[in-house]
């Protein structure tokens, strides 16, 4: 039996998105259901339109390039935003066809986490990536080198979400992070 490669593209239980200088060349129909939106509005659009703001995409873009350079692939959780502007986890998986140019050409996966992580509080791009990273298990000085900035400054966005998420401690921040 011969396997149809689009149809189970189409049917993937993920969304799928095919890439080309961090534009999507193509996409899924689960995709486009999971960003609220049509595959002919999503298809030679960035994946900007997929970012709480043009801030993450940007800083999205420089902290996996060496990443998949190094390695070829590249995952994290990260806060993404629907059509509609809802914000939700995403779990993003991605594979880059060629380590020397990184966002030349690639494949990525997304699955919505909001059913068993949903968004409570509003929170800043800076602190969705703070909090990303810690539910990544990460210290403060290991956010500060991913981020490049200081981990003095990481300490004051961690204490912003446990005021946001009234964690009393690290350890419950992360647990109100990923049960909601």
């Amino acid at each position: 039996m011969d396997i149809d490669y689009r149809l189970a593209f189409e049917l993937a239980p993920v969304g799928l998105a095919l890439s080309r200088n961090r534009a999507i060349v193509d996409c899924n129909q689960h995709l486009s259901e999971m960003f609220g939106t049509s595959r002919e509005l999503l298809v030679g659009q960035s994946f900007q339109v997929l970012y709480p703001s043009a801030i993450e995409f940007e800083r999205t873009g420089s902290r996996i390039a060496p990443v998949l350079n190094r390695r070829g692939t590249y995952a994290d959780d990260r806060i993404m935003k629907r059509a509609n502007g809802e914000t939700f986890w995403c779990h993003v998986t991605g594979r880059t066809l060629d380590q020397t140019a990184p966002h030349e050409a690639g494949i990525w996966t997304f699955q919505d986490l909001s059913s068993r992580r949903p968004v409570k509080a509003e929170l800043t791009a800076r602190e969705r990536e703070v909090a990303a990273h810690l539910m990544d298990g990460l210290t403060s000085k290991e956010i500060g080198k991913a981020l490049s900035i200081s981990h003095r400054t990481i300490e004051i966005y961690r204490a912003r979400l446990m005021r946001k998420y009234g964690a009393s401690n690290t350890g419950d921040l992360v647990h109100k992070l990923m049960a909601g």
